[in-house]
């Protein structure tokens, strides 16, 4: 690939290629890989991606209010042999705080956002527009790539009258499974493509739903099934199975491991714990400083240049991150240039042999991640809440 980035905004951007294990040249974070794109000026991106797959692209300078105003794309890398589905349909969602007119609200970056959940809004669009009825055909087999590229919010998809098949996690195939409890968690920067046969009966609509935040559910959308006849009378037997990508398998045997801790955000009451010794009663960002921390060091806005590594690895070994969430809050962990086996949450095995770039964690969990340091350069590992993000709870993992 090939991509000439032209900045015709009045301030500095750059390109992240999210999920892409690319030379760290072309990684798009400002300083650390790349100078900033000043306003005027151009930057080309040259990359060959190694893996087919769902992946996305964003600002990562000045990310919160760039990436929060629409500033963000889906990048397909197809298969060598299609997939056998009768169609691909993708669907990226984004979430908006709006005022009563319309507009976007003002208030990026607030001390509460900062503190708590993140910059959630009060509107969900698809593929950048409010979300109409999906036409379907009764018998057809669809691949629906998810792409979640809101600021900050959680999304549990539940798909009335379907049973949707996990296919690949983040751009990485996996192995086929239904999800548990039959909704699909998607948190900011997480892809997930799912095989739907629909089963549904002609003329009828069925509800996608998201229930993630308590007493907040709504529908998303709906599948309206036409009145032709089904496509085929019976589901499809051809495999669901991916072909896999060329990611390096860790060697669990001889795996070096290190403890990532995430620290800091509010508490009840307006605690903040464990961050810089700092436990009483404060108010978080209220001198544009950090609110979170990674082993105790902040790491605040989009990408420095003096950032010291948090780590640094050796090239072409093997690496078990066990990184543990002493927060009350939800964070999504994006690691740059590399994809990682998610081996265990809570000491409790993953089934499904699930590779991520950015991986859930709840409050309090803690989730073991195995992967192959194989990609040189400095390498952002971040929360992909951009509230998060930009008030601390970044750090960089070197690969020498």
């Amino acid at each position: 690939m090939r991509i000439v980035v032209e900045n015709k905004l009045d301030q500095d951007t750059t390109v992240h290629w999210h999920g892409i294990r690319l030379p760290n040249a072309m990684d798009g974070v400002p300083e650390l890989t790349q100078p900033p794109i000043k306003p005027g000026e151009r930057f080309i991106y040259e990359f060959a991606p190694p893996d087919a797959g769902t992946f996305w692209y964003h600002p990562h300078a000045n990310s919160l209010q760039q990436l929060g105003h629409g500033l963000a794309g889906a990048l397909i890398v197809e298969e060598r042999q299609p997939v056998a589905v009768d169609r691909d349909l993708l669907w990226v969602l984004s979430d908006w705080r709006l005022k009563a007119t319309g507009q976007l609200a003002a208030g990026f970056g607030n001390m509460m956002d900062a503190g708590m959940g993140g910059r959630v809004g009060n509107a969900v669009t698809l593929n950048g527009k409010v979300p109409g009825d999906q036409t379907v055909r009764a018998g057809e087999r669809i691949r629906l790539r998810l792409i979640n590229a809101a600021l900050a919010r959680i999304m549990a998809l539940r798909f009335e009258g379907h049973r949707p098949v996990i296919i690949a996690i983040d751009g990485q195939p996996c192995e086929p499974h239904e999800p548990a409890d039959s909704r699909i968690l998607l948190a900011p920067a997480m892809r997930v493509d799912l095989v739907i046969d629909m089963q549904g009966d002609p003329g009828r609509r069925y509800l996608v739903r998201d229930d993630f935040y308590d007493g907040l559910g709504y529908t998303l959308t709906r599948f309206n099934y036409g009145d032709e006849a089904p496509l085929r009378a019976h589901p499809s037997d051809a495999s669901l199975r991916l072909p896999s990508n060329p990611v390096p398998e860790p060697d669990l045997s001889s795996a070096e491991r290190h403890d990532i801790v995430l620290q800091g955000g509010m508490m009840g009451g307006g605690m903040m714990s464990g961050i810089g010794g700092m436990n009483g009663m404060a108010m978080p960002g209220m001198d544009g400083g950090a609110v979170w921390a990674i082993n105790g060091m902040s790491m605040t806005g989009d990408g420095q240049s003096n950032m010291p590594p948090l780590l640094t690895l050796q090239r072409g070994k093997s690496y078990v991150l066990s990184i543990r969430n002493q927060t009350a809050w939800w964070h999504p962990m994006h690691l740059h240039g590399h994809s990682f086996r998610v081996m265990s949450r809570n000491g409790a095995s993953v089934p499904y042999h699930q590779w991520s770039d950015t991986v859930l964690l709840s409050p309090k969990e803690t989730v073991d991640c195995a992967f192959v340091a194989d990609n040189p350069g400095d390498w952002m590992l971040h929360c992909h809440v951009m509230d998060h993000q930009v008030s601390g709870l970044m750090t960089v993992l070197r690969v020498a």
